[in-house]
């Protein structure tokens, strides 16, 4: 049991590192193919070993996916806020100290998720029912306090959140394989390619320090734990709700976040939403991501020694997940600068196109060219591109109304 639990964990982490680097590809995805040939793999293992290779593979994923978002502006639908705040920061030579920023929050949000776990167990299924219908006040106050902290046109912001906004319900409503895929990668992804493309950017070296000259302050922490710990637990069991609809209410919620907090924010987020789909599936039942609903099927007994199991994974996989992630940023810092970047973006931009179509058919392309559009206009208008993610909110809005 302890080899099967060292192999399905190690397997698991090296799988997550594969889909976080590579665009297109979601852990989603990846369990969806796993549990298509289930039959298979349950001839010889237990089922909670393949539990423990997705929990390690999801939770991987969510340390390492920053680093395509970050350099090649490539995000997946978890990390695609980080395109806005990291890609400004590679520009300037900080790159690598972006991708600690989002590492540190990650490991905050280990953190977070063991200190939730007790609260997520004893109070989540008696107040579950009457959680969901203060959502809607959530994200109006949140799209609303988001516009209205708009600097340069409000009107505009209103408009590019509208776009947005339709083109998501749009987007969700057609019979597209990996609806999000085009839209999300339209949206924050492409047209930061072809705006670096159009501005003939080039990327300076990057400086490459020790952990410990990365200084972060208490303030920074105490910023993004705050935000996190109040936006993130709701994303993780209530449906239509993700990562990046948590930094914005977040970011929000807490005033005047910067940038650095912003990605520790954004990285803490990330794993306590995909770390607390799983305990609230032991809780409530509820299964809240493609991960969770794959635990879901292949843990058909989820007992509470499954849910341990589960937990330690969780955090093998974050300590492992860590050191690979500084080892890879490393390497990404010490080669990007020797690119030619303009040649990198078009080359991102077609792979990009075409995993879109391979994945979401004609239909999915054309949604990836609108929805890059659509971005091009936040970028080009001046207004910030996080009120790009009306195109999830909006339909949130939507799903909560009461008629």
């Amino acid at each position: 049991m302890i080899i099967e639990f060292i192999f399905a964990l190690l397997s698991g982490i090296l799988v997550g590192t594969i889909a976080g680097l590579l665009p297109g590809i979601h852990v989603n995805l990846i369990s969806v193919f796993l549990l298509s040939i289930l039959a298979f793999f349950l001839n010889f293992l237990q089922p909670i070993i393949l539990a423990v290779f997705i929990v390690a593979m999801t939770i991987s994923d969510t340390f390492v996916s920053f680093i395509p978002s970050i350099f090649l502006g490539a995000p997946d639908e978890d990390s695609v806020l980080s395109v806005l705040p990291g890609h400004e920061l590679l520009l300037k030579g900080k790159g690598y100290e972006a991708i600690i920023l989002t590492l540190y929050g990650s490991i905050l949000g280990i953190l977070i998720i063991l200190l939730l776990t007790p609260l997520f167990l004893l109070l989540l299924p008696k107040i579950f029912f009457y959680l969901k219908f203060v959502m809607l006040f959530i994200l109006l106050f949140a799209s609303i306090y988001l516009i209205a902290k708009e600097k340069s046109s409000k009107l505009i912001a209103i408009i590019v959140f509208l776009l947005s906004g339709f083109l998501g319900l749009s987007t969700l409503n057609l019979n597209i394989n990996q609806s999000l895929l085009p839209l999300l990668t339209g949206l924050f992804g492409s047209s930061s390619l072809i705006t670096s493309i159009i501005k003939k950017e080039k990327i300076p070296e990057q400086e490459i320090f020790k952990l410990k000259k990365i200084k972060i302050k208490i303030k920074e922490i105490k910023n993004a734990g705050i935000a996190a710990i109040l936006s993130a637990p709701l994303c993780s069991f209530l449906p239509a709700l993700g990562s990046g609809q948590a930094a914005v209410i977040g970011s929000d919620i807490v005033q005047e976040i910067k940038r650095r907090e912003f990605l520790i924010l954004l990285g803490s987020i990330n794993t306590i939403v995909a770390g607390l789909s799983f305990i609230a599936l032991y809780s409530i039942q509820k299964a809240r991501t493609g991960t969770a609903v794959a635990i879901q099927k292949i843990l058909e007994n989820f007992s509470f020694n499954n849910l341990i199991i589960i937990l330690l994974t969780i955090i093998f996989s974050a300590i492992f997940a860590f050191f690979l992630t500084i080892f890879l940023a490393k390497f990404f810092s010490r080669k990007i600068s020797k690119l030619n970047y303009k040649y990198l973006s078009i080359f991102i931009l077609i792979f990009l196109a075409i995993v879109v179509i391979f994945f979401s058919g004609f239909l999915g392309f054309l949604i990836f060219i609108t929805a890059t559009f659509t971005g091009l206009i936040a970028i080009l208008s001046g207004v910030r591109r996080t009120h790009l993610m009306g195109s999830l909110m909006l339909t949130s809005i939507l799903l909560y109304l009461p008629f």
